[in-house]
């Protein structure tokens, strides 16, 4: 009988010891270590809401296997844009306001974040942002420029595909090299002005295609363009950045 308690009481020690291993460390699960995370920047959304199209290309990049996370309006801020690397998103949509400005010489990324003359200092004397206006009824607010990506943000992206919804995002080179530079493998935008209706429904063609098993990112910008024809009013196309990108699929860009 006393062997028999013994064993018992081995056996019992055996499993608490097996249980409090287990309470001290778990193993991550496939799904929070594997999942790849996409990111849209709706900075449009307090003057031109579309939910429809949040919707839309959110259902698109979880279906792919993306978690999906969305931030709008006030949340667009400086500091938000200068901590995007530090989240380790693998794919990021900007539906944001941009544009050439030709008074700074460059490509500018808006934020939604009211324009103040005593905040960042530094920044603005060094030509990284300025103030800049969205509608003639809405308070100025603060863009940055490719010397801000540059220069100003927090770590380097990791492959994340960059998709620049606004106006002239690749008419000129800086801002796709900027991203490049800081780690992105891949920047598209658009070659000139758009209109906010048609780029609402261009992007989902494109994330559709992008998603398309096999298909290389030539061919889904090749196929969108097919599909919803050039912008009506601006005639702006499709672009993107390094080269090298357009034989590989968002399986490849993103790894």
């Amino acid at each position: 009988m006393k062997c028999y308690l013994f064993v018992a009481l081995a056996s019992i020690l055996s499993l608490l010891a097996g249980i409090a291993l287990c309470c001290g460390y778990s193993e991550p699960t496939a799904s929070t270590d594997t999942k790849a995370k996409a990111l849209i920047v709706d900075q449009l959304s307090n003057i031109w809401p579309n939910e429809g199209f949040i919707s839309e290309v959110t259902k698109e990049l979880e279906d792919y296997g993306f978690d999906v996370y969305v931030y709008q309006g006030k949340d667009i801020s400086v500091k938000f844009y200068r901590e995007l690397p530090e989240n380790g998103y693998k794919l990021i949509i900007f539906r944001a306001h941009s544009g050439v400005l030709k008074r700074a010489g460059g490509t500018y990324l808006f934020t939604d974040e009211a324009y103040s003359k005593t905040k960042y200092g530094l920044e603005q004397l060094t030509g990284q942002m300025l103030e800049v206006t969205i509608t003639e009824d809405y308070p100025t607010v603060f863009a940055v420029n490719s010397r801000f990506i540059q220069n100003s943000i927090n770590g380097e992206f990791q492959d994340a595909v960059i998709i620049m919804m606004g106006c002239s995002t690749t008419y000129m080179t800086d801002m796709a090299e900027a991203f490049a530079q800081k780690g992105a493998s891949v920047y598209v935008g658009w070659c000139a002005s758009v209109v906010l209706d048609y780029v609402d429904e261009a992007t989902p063609s494109l994330i559709t295609n992008l998603c398309t098993e096999d298909m290389t990112l030539e061919k889904a910008l090749n196929q969108t363009m097919a599909e919803v024809g050039p912008d009506p009013d601006y005639h702006a196309y499709l672009k993107y950045h390094p080269a090298s990108a357009g034989n590989k699929t968002l399986d490849e860009l993103i790894r």
